[in-house]
């Protein structure tokens, strides 16, 4: 490749000198002087001469940069990464392998991208399949039951009732499924407004007061109706719902669930406070984690998702949640929602 674009650039070369020759012959006979005719002799051979000079030298520097490309391209479609970037005099190789290094870059993150949605992808589909798989199994084993033995009335409508139990818990596990992706996907669409907090948070307990009622326990809010904090009282509602849900869940019959909000400077403080069986200091992370359950509360109902969605909610509008815990005496989550958005 190199020895055919030398042989190019001569040919070119020649074809300038021999119209140069013509025109230097034309001037010569013209000039009556030999001082004269010597000096544009002189003259006409520099001339020559760097010409070809010239010609050779991009020919050389061209060749060398097709050469060096070629061998980038192939380390590349090889797999061997991206070679060390060479500099030239006229930089023209340096700036063409900065412009490929700015595109393999964008390539390599868009196949590590790939590869970390596809391992995700694998996660959810796997994580969804071990929720679903109870129910299912636990509706197929009732559902053989009620084939395959002469039940009592009584008897059948106990064996019916757990049936329904359990497509409540897959309706209850569909809708978790479809908010979450809604939120991962980040389709939902917040409506920020500057409201009474004491609203979202009685529209909170209310989704939760049956369950707290029926164990016994006491729910008390200590809010000033006066607090305004700019949120989304739906989702905002939907978050601390979740939080609370959990609350009730896992205090034991008897117990009090405590909300107290305290305004900040830049943010308005939520604590939610439970007499509950509490969370070891290692599992803070993890309960907000997608389908975490610990192994202590194994046996409660529940998916795993709802400290997942309140955070990620809760996130969304600028603020965070923390938690505070003791095993054996109770929880705190606190949760932070700016009071203005600046």
């Amino acid at each position: 490749m190199r020895a055919q674009a030398m042989a190019r650039g001569l040919r070119a070369a020649v074809v300038v000198l021999g119209g140069f020759i013509c025109l230097w012959a034309m001037v010569w006979e013209a000039l009556p002087l030999p001082l004269l005719r010597g000096g544009l002799l002189a003259f006409g051979l520099g001339v020559v001469a760097l010409v070809v000079w010239r010609e050779v030298l991009w020919r050389r520097q061209t060749g060398d940069l097709a050469n060096d490309l070629c061998d980038t391209v192939d380390a590349l479609m090889e797999g061997k990464g991206f070679p060390a970037v060479q500099t030239y005099e006229d930089s023209v190789t340096a700036k063409v392998q900065g412009k490929l290094l700015q595109y393999y870059e964008k390539m390599a993150d868009g196949q590590r991208q790939s590869t970390e949605d596809k391992q995700t992808i694998q996660e959810l589909v796997s994580d969804i399949s071990h929720q679903v798989k109870t129910p299912l199994a636990n509706l197929q084993m009732f559902l053989g039951i009620l084939r395959q033995h002469p039940l009592s009335p009584e008897k059948r409508e106990e064996f019916l009732a757990l049936m329904a139990g359990q497509v409540d818990k897959l309706e209850f596990l569909l809708a978790s499924l479809i908010k979450m992706s809604r939120l991962e996907t980040g389709t939902f669409a917040l409506h920020l407004e500057e409201s009474p907090l004491s609203e979202t948070l009685a529209k909170a307990v209310g989704a939760v007061w049956a369950k707290g009622e029926a164990k016994g326990i006491s729910l008390a809010i200590h809010c000033d109706d006066t607090i305004t904090v700019c949120h989304d009282p739906k989702w905002t509602a939907e978050a601390l719902g979740n939080i609370l849900d959990n609350a009730v869940k896992y205090t034991p019959a008897g117990g009090q669930v405590t909300i107290t909000v305290r305004p900040w400077q830049f943010y308005t403080r939520i604590d939610i406070t439970d007499t509950g069986i509490g969370i070891p200091e290692g599992e803070y992370h993890q309960v907000f984690q997608r389908f975490y359950r610990s192994q202590a509360v194994a046996d409660q109902e529940g998916v795993g998702l709802g400290l997942y969605l309140a955070r990620g909610i809760v996130t969304r509008q600028r603020g965070y949640i923390s938690v505070k815990s003791k095993v054996g005496e109770g929880t705190t989550f606190s949760v932070y929602l700016l009071r203005e958005m600046r």
